[in-house]
């Protein structure tokens, strides 16, 4: 004879005091104790959480009901082992807030809720060896079904290629290989820079100056290595390249020293935020955008529409790669193996570059 089901507001406490998910004895409520309260079977329980085998419409509700009624969420592992599916990704990110990175992570969380999966983000600020290690143990033990990196910086990218793992890994990076059996997601950064030094000579500007972001980050290459391509291809003198950090302060401080150095035609910023610190220089120091010199960013931020004047930039579609990495998971987990999947990205262009005027 089954016990009666009460069912009641599994954010509070039952009769006997016990907070939602807990057992009378203290302890998470077990698929036995869901079948117990059921008066059925532990296996009768067990096809219904895992959607397999026949279960009457009634009794299903009732096991649903009782699931709800003690908190009990099922062990990713011992379900993986059933139905060979934890519906998990693994995720290895940074703790850098810079808009890359984070824009990346939440098109991977919504590429996987499109796709019915969740998402485990171990977020990283130190990137060695055993750091990523410790990642993919935790991954393993929740029986995660792959594991996507976002690694922009080289220490990150060297430590996941050392590592041996158990289930496929995609990096989403700015082009670097990471050696057997990890594919790459990436967007086009070198031929989006291109594209950007392309549109400054259409309108007339030889002299185009690199204001670049950290070397270590693959990005910041790629851009480089792009702005360096076309104005060779174009055999156009190049002045050497600014470096410093992904910061608008970095663009204040190479503003004013283009200012004190001479002016160029034309400025190709790291990224939005950069050309954003590197405008506000050359407004202090009366320089007209585009009237003595054009600028440009990368990224297409939110605010970059909205600059003093408009950002010409290059924008990328994280939503799409946030798929394009998904996809790849799914190749893999299909035996297929794609190294490397690029994607484009899109010149826009507003009001900061201009005709050359002098």
């Amino acid at each position: 004879m089954s016990r009666p089901l009460v069912v009641y507001d599994v954010n509070k406490p039952d009769a006997w005091g016990r907070e939602a998910g807990m057992t009378r004895n203290g302890r998470p409520p077990s698929m036995a104790d869901v079948a117990e309260l059921v008066g059925v079977s532990h296996q009768t329980v067990s096809r219904v959480v895992n959607g397999k085998g026949r279960v009457s419409p009634r009794t299903r509700e009732r096991v649903q009901a009782a699931i709800d009624q003690l908190g009990y969420r099922p062990n990713s592992v011992a379900r993986a082992l059933v139905t060979a599916r934890s519906g998990i990704i693994g995720v290895v990110t940074t703790t850098s807030a810079h808009f890359g990175p984070s824009s990346m992570l939440v098109a991977l969380e919504v590429a996987a809720r499109e796709a019915g999966l969740f998402t485990s983000v171990v977020a990283l600020d130190r990137f060695g060896a055993d750091d990523v290690a410790s990642a993919f143990d935790h991954f393993s033990s929740l029986a995660a079904e792959a594991i996507v990196v976002i690694a922009p910086v080289d220490s990150l990218a060297e430590a996941v290629a050392s590592q041996g793992a158990s289930v496929p890994v995609v990096a989403v990076s700015g082009g670097r290989a990471f050696g057997r059996g990890v594919s790459v997601v990436h967007a086009d950064q070198r031929g989006g820079a291109r594209a950007l030094a392309e549109h400054l000579m259409s309108l007339g500007h030889r002299d185009i100056a690199c204001v670049a972001g950290p070397q270590e980050w693959f990005e910041a290459r790629e851009r480089v290595a792009g702005w360096r391509e076309a104005m060779d291809e174009a055999g156009l003198s190049k002045r050497e390249p600014l470096v410093g950090s992904w910061e608008a302060r970095w663009g204040y401080v190479a503003g004013q020293s283009l200012v004190e150095d001479g002016l160029p035609d034309a400025v190709m910023c790291a990224n939005d935020e950069v050309a954003v610190g590197l405008l506000r220089a050359f407004a202090e120091a009366g320089v007209s955008v585009p009237g003595d010199v054009s600028v440009a960013g990368f990224d297409d931020v939110p605010i970059a529409a909205y600059a003093g004047p408009g950002l010409t930039t290059v924008r990328q579609d994280f939503a799409d790669l946030g798929r394009c990495a998904l996809e790849a998971v799914s190749h893999a987990l299909d035996g297929e193996s794609v190294d490397t999947y690029v994607r484009p990205t899109r010149l826009v262009v507003r009001g900061s570059t201009g005709v050359r005027a002098r």
